[in-house]
């Protein structure tokens, strides 16, 4: 019997319990080992703001309607998708996989996974790597094709708005891209962070006169390059307005509501600064040919394993599977003292709530 994390209602969470189903000739069955926990996505739902909830998405027109069957309804059964897992079991037709391989993907906040070869083999691990660092499969593809939408030059100066788990692997990515890295968020904390994993200088958003701070180290110029990572359009604002003439803002963060401090007919009109919107389900159209989600999240997982992304101190908090409530709780209600949060999955955690 395997367990599932569901979202019963908003800020209420539950577990729900699932036969595990008999395992086919070509089936793999993956024991769940670390499951990462979303400060986007999955906190827009456990709070009920994302608006899957609230209109409906028409996939054919690729617009969010108001309709009362809205595209996400309650209790949720998609939570998470930053997952690693041990294959405990294969079919008597698999080739290629064998018992004790580690697997990272997408299959939510469970105890156990049912999966194809096709699934499996693409998404092995590499030997050596510590499993948990597969969590970052997802959310290093994230900021990889956040940074080719940033096409950076070598020699560039970049700067990077917001210092969450995201932002902290643009900084790494950006840095190994050969740019030049000013690092922004209201936590030192977070900036401390940022410096040791390589950016140049960093400011404290808290202060004012960030984007004046960027001229001034840019001899008037501005960042060739700004990453929004936080999902506040003040935010955005003010890497508008420390992006040189023409440059190019890259709009990462998961906006919700109306949006407030934006204006758009100062820096913005008068600079030509062009806003690129990057999410995981699209690549540049420039590069969709050979970067698509696979080669992405290959690539998140890849670089761990060369040392190019040192990702495993991002990791700040742990709680067991059953302990899920209060670690949701705890990313409400102090987000900005978290980085990336994890559950863990012991050998009894499906049998506790927390």
């Amino acid at each position: 019997m395997g367990k599932l994390l569901v979202l019963a209602e908003p800020y209420h969470l539950d577990y729900e319990s699932f036969e595990d189903e008999s395992l086919a000739p070509d089936g793999i069955r993956i024991k769940t080992l670390y499951s990462g926990i979303s400060a986007g996505t999955e906190l827009a739902q456990y709070r009920g703001t994302s608006p899957f909830l609230h209109k409906r998405w028409d996939v054919d027109r690729r617009l969010f309607v108001p309709d009362e069957a809205t595209s996400l309804t309650y209790p949720v059964r998609s939570l998470g998708y930053e997952e690693v897992g041990e294959v405990v079991e294969v079919g008597p037709a698999v080739e290629g996989v064998t018992v004790g391989q580690r697997v990272f993907g997408t299959w939510g906040h469970r105890t156990h996974y049912v999966a194809a070869p096709d699934y499996v083999l693409p998404r092995l691990m590499p030997d050596g790597l510590d499993p948990v660092l597969g969590i970052f499969s997802h959310l290093g593809a994230i900021a990889l094709n956040g940074v080719h939408d940033g096409r950076i030059r070598i020699g560039e100066t970049v700067v990077v708005f917001g210092l969450g788990a995201l932002g902290q692997i643009v900084v790494q990515a950006a840095r190994q891209s050969g740019a030049h890295v000013i690092a922004v968020d209201l936590h030192a904390s977070r900036r401390g962070m940022a410096a040791a994993m390589g950016a140049h200088v960093t400011l404290d958003g808290g202060q004012g006169q960030v984007a004046e701070a960027i001229k001034d180290l840019t001899g008037g110029r501005g960042a060739d390059v700004c990453f929004e990572v936080t999902g506040s359009t003040r935010a955005l604002n003010e890497a508008i307005r420390s992006a040189a003439y023409s440059a190019r803002v890259v709009a990462m963060g998961f906006f919700q509501g109306e949006a407030q401090g934006l204006f758009l007919g100062e820096e913005f009109h008068h600079n030509r600064i062009n806003v690129v919107c990057s999410q995981i389900s699209g690549s540049d159209p420039e590069l969709k040919y050979r970067w698509d989600k696979m080669r992405l999240w290959q690539t998140a997982i890849r670089l761990q394993a060369e040392g190019t992304l040192d990702l495993r101190p991002l990791i700040t908090h742990t709680a067991p599977f059953g302990a899920a409530a209060g670690l949701f709780d705890l990313l409400d209600r102090t987000p900005d003292a978290i980085l990336q949060s994890v559950l863990t999955f012991e050998p009894d955690a499906a049998g506790q709530k927390g």
